[in-house]
């Protein structure tokens, strides 16, 4: 059967190669930055920035990636150099057990937002990448480096910052249905919705529905069902005054993928269908592994406004107020206690508003300033169950990781401007995080198991502060050649609490013996920092741009592993450092008229810059590349399209990574490659179009590792590992009326 597909492979590309001799014969016009009909990726800014200093996926971009970025964010980055992301299930489903890592930092220790409005939980901390249907959707803006002030990024920046950019309402009436039906009982269905201007009120309303459902890949379970409602309204209210509003609720259930171990992973062959039990044995020891033992009920409600006032041609006004609820439920099965079910509880609550103004002093300088204001109440705990014979019992809450108010008071100033060929662009944001103080508990006895006050386990209110400045500048020594350079502080907030307060309370008379509380041991978090410097320069021709870009960045205060000989216990403290640099390019090329081509390479590394000490001992770590970065990446592809026939090979090169901090659990490399086939006809009588689509994921059926599940500090035996999905198809049809 890989022959087969092989052969498929390796006959497209070759008509690819043979078509690429045929003159072009509709020029392309010249564009600001990139010239390439249909791009893929282009740099870009935020909206009253003069520097690029980011890369936006376009609606092309995101379309051509396949059936997979429907529901899933990162799925949509996967073109990106320097961004890896890897999946237990590569058709987009399997949430929060995919990893992204752009630069070498986790993508979880950064944003994502919905034009500046952040989307973020916590435990795990950061962002939710599964909560959007992607058709919704114009763009996705992606910034490595420096990030603009202006940009609400939430938790941090680390990661980077992902902006996505919305499909609001239109003003004229249309609709789209599509479906999707595919490998192991995929089922997908979207219908959107746009009602059109409402005349005598300038309404305009759009509303999407999707439904998505599907098996494992691998062991009993499904993947489902998830449901997803968006809504959108857009409003001049006067002349100078519009409104928008943004609602969107996603719910998804879904079973777990069983991780494996080092020790199986070197014997991947013979382990690529191991996954949860489809059974209960009676043993709580093997019923841990029971697969409705491993399963999460995630709920999310985001809603926003955006109110924006024009009192002049030169002044603008915008007001963000913002809501977002989360309500989730993770069931997994833990070796505590000889085998037990902990159910991960997520309740959090957040309320804000982004305030801007933005005057522009002439045609060549303007100037922005700005306050986030966000109030979170996040009540983050545990509930233990042993496993019986009639099922799961409740045995207490285990611990609260986060109670209580925080705050977050983040006022901002940015200036731009243009001189000639010079452009400039300088901002500052302070951000101040108010952390909750906490009281602690312990599980009562039976029969209530009721919390019982416990003062040792209580923690302290903590602000945390940081200055976050950003500068960028570029020339244009021509219309086609451009270089550019930025700089930016980044950040995350303190996070990991569960851990550190799973590990005191399980080792907590050892601690109280010693007189240390756990507030002792959050003395040692703070915030972690990186100083991020990007120099590149882009071409712009007729037949293609490229963008070549070298970064370097320092990494501070990163949450390591350290030994407490006091305790003889290990846990983490902010105090590791590591530094990273490289080269990435972007490149969008016009190999005739029906054909395009990019080759998006990078080659990254990211180095402990200190051994790390484990159990009284030294690990040496020091120059060894970070954990789940490669440092070789390669994202390359033809494009074909003619006469409403498209088609896509592509292929994805991921380098050797490592799943420990010492580099002894070596991943091998993998080359992987993928088909995307589609046709679409205009239908004049019954819709405006109709498309259909092939998707090929993994053609070759590469077994591989995707997941690498772990902190940056891992030592040998404590990472997890989750296989890549083999080969898959999913087929769409579609209609745009």
């Amino acid at each position: 059967m890989w022959t087969v597909r092989f052969c498929i492979l390796i006959l497209v590309i070759l008509f690819c190669q043979v078509a690429y001799t045929q003159p072009s014969e509709d020029p392309m016009k010249m564009e600001e930055i990139s010239v390439v009909a249909d791009k893929i990726t282009t740099p870009t800014k935020e909206t009253e920035d003069t520097v690029y200093t980011g890369t936006e996926i376009t609606k092309k971009g995101i379309e051509i990636q396949g059936a997979s970025t429907s529901t899933s964010v990162y799925e949509s980055l996967r073109i990106l150099p320097s961004v890896s992301v890897e999946s237990a299930d590569s058709r987009g489903l399997a949430a929060e057990q995919r990893t992204i890592r752009m630069r070498g930092v986790r993508g979880y220790l950064g944003g994502l937002t919905v034009l500046g409005v952040p989307n973020y939980g916590g435990n795990p901390i950061g962002p939710r990448d599964y909560l959007y249907d992607m058709e919704n959707f114009d763009s996705i803006a992606v910034y490595m480096g420096a990030v603009s002030a202006d940009l609400g990024v939430g938790v941090g920046s680390r990661g980077g910052a992902i902006e996505l950019r919305p499909r609001w309402a239109r003003k004229d009436f249309g609709a789209n249905l599509s479906g999707t039906i595919g490998s192991d009982k995929y089922l997908r269905t979207l219908l959107r919705i746009d009602a059109g201007e409402i005349k005598p009120i300038g309404t305009a309303l759009s509303g999407s529905y999707s439904y998505t459902n599907a098996d494992k890949w691998r062991g009993p379970g499904k993947l489902g069902p998830r449901n997803n409602f968006n809504l959108t309204l857009t409003n001049a209210l006067t002349k100078d005054i519009d409104l928008k509003l943004w609602f969107n609720h996603n719910h998804q259930k879904q079973h777990l993928y069983r991780p494996l171990s080092y020790a199986q992973v070197v014997r991947l062959s013979d382990n690529y269908p191991v996954d949860y039990n489809n059974n209960l044995t009676g043993t709580p020891a093997q019923d841990i592994n029971y697969y409705d033992y491993n399963k999460s009920d995630l709920k999310n409600t985001d809603l926003f406004a955006i109110l924006t006032a024009k009192p002049s041609y030169d002044l603008k006004i915008t007001l963000k107020p913002y809501y977002s609820k989360e309500d989730s439920e993770i069931l997994q099965g833990v070796t505590v206690g000889g085998g037990q079910v902990q159910k991960r509880l997520r309740d959090i609550d957040r309320l804000g508003v982004i305030a801007d103004i933005t005057y522009a002093f002439s045609e060549e300088v303007r100037a922005g300033l700005g306050y986030q204001f966000e109030r979170s109440d996040m009540n983050i705990s545990t509930e233990n169950y042993t496993i019986t014979t009639g099922g799961l019992q409740y045995r207490g809450r285990g611990v609260f990781a986060t109670t209580g108010s925080t705050y977050i008071n983040s006022p901002y100033i940015k200036v731009a401007g243009t001189h000639g060929k010079f452009n400039w662009q300088a901002g500052v944001k302070y951000f101040a995080f108010k952390d909750s103080s906490s009281e602690g508990f312990v599980t009562g006895p039976a029969p209530d198991y009721k919390p019982l006050r416990a003062s040792d386990l209580d923690r302290e209110g903590e602000t945390y502060k940081i200055w976050l400045p950003s500068v960028g500048v570029s020339y244009d020594f021509t219309q086609s050649v451009q270089i550019y350079s930025s700089y930016g502080k980044n950040f995350i907030r303190p996070y990991s609490y569960l851990p550190l307060v799973s590990l005191y309370n399980a080792n907590r008379q050892t601690f109280i013996s010693r007189g240390i509380t756990l507030n002792d041991l959050f003395k040692g978090y703070d915030m972690e920092e990186s100083d991020s410097v990007d120099l590149g320069v882009r071409f712009r021709v007729s037949h293609f741009d490229l963008s070549p870009t070298i970064f370097y960045a320092k990494h501070r205060k990163l949450l390591t592993t350290i030994y407490d000989p006091r305790v003889s216990l290990n846990y983490q403290q902010n105090i590791g450092k590591a530094t990273s640099y490289g080269i990435q390019i972007d490149s969008n090329i016009v190999l005739s008229g029906a054909f395009k081509f990019f080759i998006n390479p990078s080659y990254v590394l990211m180095r402990y810059d200190e051994d790390m000490v484990f159990a009284g001992n030294r690990l040496a770590t020091k120059g060894n590349q970070v954990v789940d970065t490669p440092k070789l990446q390669v994202k390359t592809g033809v494009l074909y399209n003619h006469k409403g026939l498209e088609i896509m090979p592509s292929l994805r090169y991921l380098g050797t990574r490592y799943g420990d901090a010492t580099n002894l659990e070596r991943i091998d490399p993998a080359w992987l490659a993928d088909l995307r086939v589609s046709y679409t006809q205009p239908l004049r009588s019954i819709a405006k179009e109709v498309k259909i689509s092939l998707d090929m994921n993994n053609l070759f059926n590469k077994k591989y590792v995707a997941v690498i599940t772990s902190s940056d500090d891992a030592r040998q035996g404590a990472t997890s590992y989750l296989q890549g999905m083999p080969f898959t198809v999913m087929m769409t049809l579609s209609a745009g009326f």
